[in-house]
């Protein structure tokens, strides 16, 4: 049976549960002009760039942050909460950005910005889902605690505190990686004087 683009779109987001992505698109080989139609018909919205769903669907705060930037990652105490080592949902949310980033989010709100060089911006970065599904970019575990301690002063004491204790109990923990995130972002003895302690 012969299906319009819009219907094979209207197909993509029932299965996606109300959204479409431009990746989307582009894996069914469909023009992205019949997006901006639907979007002026009112059948759709576009909430950022390459993300777009029906006026009920409910769009995914940390997708749209991060879309905003090809480079920005969750570090700190937002990638803290995505892997449980935090049970407080960030109301600021942490990223990370390289050094000679000079984009949007410097003038969001409620966005705290760190910066490193592009040297170590990939360095433990993994793709992870959203609470609503999406995919975001995330510093792993080990990539985190890094960043926590190197921060320590600018970290809640709190937060901090339990992060770590929670991390050393972790059976998924991968120190061998840890030490060796340390030796490439200069902290190795910092790091090891925190975490041998608890160990």
């Amino acid at each position: 049976m012969y299906m319009t683009n819009e219907q094979k779109i209207l197909n993509i987001i029932d299965k996606n549960n109300g959204y479409i992505t431009s990746k989307d698109i582009i894996d069914e080989s469909i023009n992205h002009v019949f997006l901006s139609r639907m979007v002026k018909k009112g059948i759709l919205e576009k909430y950022s760039k390459g993300y777009y769903g029906l006026p009920s669907y409910l769009p995914d705060s940390y997708f749209i942050v991060l879309s905003k930037s090809k480079y920005a990652i969750y570090s700190h105490s937002t990638a803290l909460y995505f892997h449980d080592l935090s049970d407080r949902t960030p109301l600021n949310l942490d990223i990370t950005v390289p050094n000679h980033y000079g984009g949007v989010l410097q003038k969001t709100e409620n966005i705290t910005l760190y910066t490193v060089s592009e040297d170590v911006l990939n360095l433990g970065m993994m793709e992870m889902e959203s609470p609503l599904g999406m995919n975001i970019k995330v510093y792993d575990m080990e990539r985190t605690i890094c960043d926590i301690i190197k921060a320590k002063n600018k970290m809640d004491a709190e937060i901090f505190s339990k992060a770590l204790k929670n991390y050393v109990k972790r059976t998924d923990k991968k120190l061998s990686v840890l030490f060796k995130y340390t030796k490439q972002l200069n902290i190795e003895e910092k790091v090891r004087d925190y975490i041998e302690v608890l160990l």
